[in-house]
């Protein structure tokens, strides 16, 4: 039996790419690169390498349920996960910890957004295949840190614990053979009865190898993102997590019992036909609150893997214009019959047959999709929910 699984979160409604994710077919279910393959699909064949599709679980909300089965037909119709309301990420992952149980108690699952963008995959996988090697058998909470470039305002950051003497952590697999941060193993070691809750000394995280979390950190502003750059144990929060189904289900029992409670009243329920009707139920009564806050914030057992593959959340139009190819003028346009005259560095998305000509504009948006032509300055682009709103609300 094949003990990896993946946990896909595909509920949100993508409001910052409006006018092209709206709530009827948010971001996750777009093809926002024009590479002919959404979000949540190309999320999907990542993991295929990982985990068999049978594994595969796709958390969303009830009614992208059709959007869900039409874009990824692979995966078992059992395997959607219908939210009936928004609880936030603590609720969402419960849920289908608890169904996973139900099927294999010995699970190793990974935890990922649906609509983040990863360009080198190898190093992806490479990077998740020795965090379930860890994960498997240690008692720990893994979370990927992205090594930043820049001082970023507009992500969390994970804090390392700094490195004292260059230890390294013990990460010992199922031989009892401690490996290291490229997956090569060591020498031979015998394996702690607690594994990772063992009396480890605070370790280091800038080399490239699994470390533990001293704190999460809020969006800092301008100069705190500079400081966390320059001191070199701050990474990007990623919002993707490795963890025993035995280890996570400890924590939510331990910090989050009433999420807990709920779940485990359903275990006859999962994988029957009163599944559904029985989350319908229950799943409104869970308090609305993120993994973060629930469980990674409370634990002592929070460990982080550094990790370089070319990732973004891409939360906004300005971060899609980075990922995307770009002209000599810094223009990336998606639309065939798009004009473009003195412009630079602007990103257009026009329909396919759209016939349009742009000139003289110097970093802007120029969006048209579902009736709605957006075009606004890059630097004003957190404005967009106000000029949705605005059209929403005529």
């Amino acid at each position: 039996m094949n003990n990896n699984y993946i946990i896909i979160m595909a509920g949100g409604v993508g409001s910052r790419f409006w006018p092209m994710s709206t709530e009827e077919k948010p971001k996750q279910f777009l093809d926002v690169l024009g590479i002919g393959k959404s979000l949540l699909q190309q999320t999907v064949a990542r993991f295929k390498t990982i985990a068999p599709a049978e594994n595969i679980l796709i958390v969303t909300s009830a009614k992208y349920k059709q959007l869900v089965k039409e874009q990824c037909p692979e995966l078992l119709e059992s395997n959607i996960l219908l939210e009936p309301c928004m609880r936030n990420t603590a609720p969402c992952i419960a849920y289908a910890a608890y169904k996973i149980k139900a099927s294999n108690a010995s699970a190793n699952i990974v935890v990922a957004p649906s609509d983040h963008l990863i360009t080198n995959e190898s190093e992806f996988t490479r990077i998740i295949e020795n965090g379930l090697e860890f994960t498997a058998n240690n008692d720990a909470l893994l979370t990927l840190g992205i090594q930043p470039h820049r001082p970023e305002t507009g992500y969390g950051y994970i804090q390392a614990s700094p490195s004292i003497n260059n230890e390294q952590l013990i990460i010992i697999n199922s031989e009892g053979v401690h490996i290291g941060s490229e997956g090569q193993s060591y020498e031979t070691m015998p394996n702690t009865e607690n594994g990772a809750q063992a009396d480890f000394p605070p370790l280091g995280g800038t080399e490239g190898g699994v470390s533990r979390v001293s704190a999460f950190k809020e969006k800092p502003n301008l100069e705190t993102a500079k400081e966390y750059l320059a001191a070199g144990n701050y990474f990007w929060n990623s919002g993707i997590f490795l963890w025993s189904l035995k280890s996570i289900l400890s924590a939510f029992e331990c910090f989050v019992p009433e999420v807990a409670a709920i779940f485990q009243k359903g275990e006859e329920f999962y994988n029957t036909d009163k599944e559904q009707a029985f989350i319908d139920e229950m799943f409104p009564t869970c308090t609305n609150i993120s993994i973060d806050y629930a469980v990674m914030e409370k634990a002592n057992n929070i460990f982080v893997q550094p990790a370089d593959f070319g990732w973004s959340d891409l939360g906004t139009w300005g971060s899609l214009w980075e990922k995307r190819e770009r002209t000599e003028q810094g223009n990336t346009v998606v639309g065939e019959k798009v004009h473009l005259f003195e412009a630079d560095n602007c990103i257009v998305n026009m329909p396919k047959d759209k016939k349009v000509v742009i000139q003289g504009l110097q970093d802007y948006i120029v969006v048209e999709d579902n009736d709605v032509l957006l075009i606004c300055q890059k630097e004003e682009e957190q404005r967009i929910k106000e000029f949705r709103a605005s059209v929403i609300n005529e």
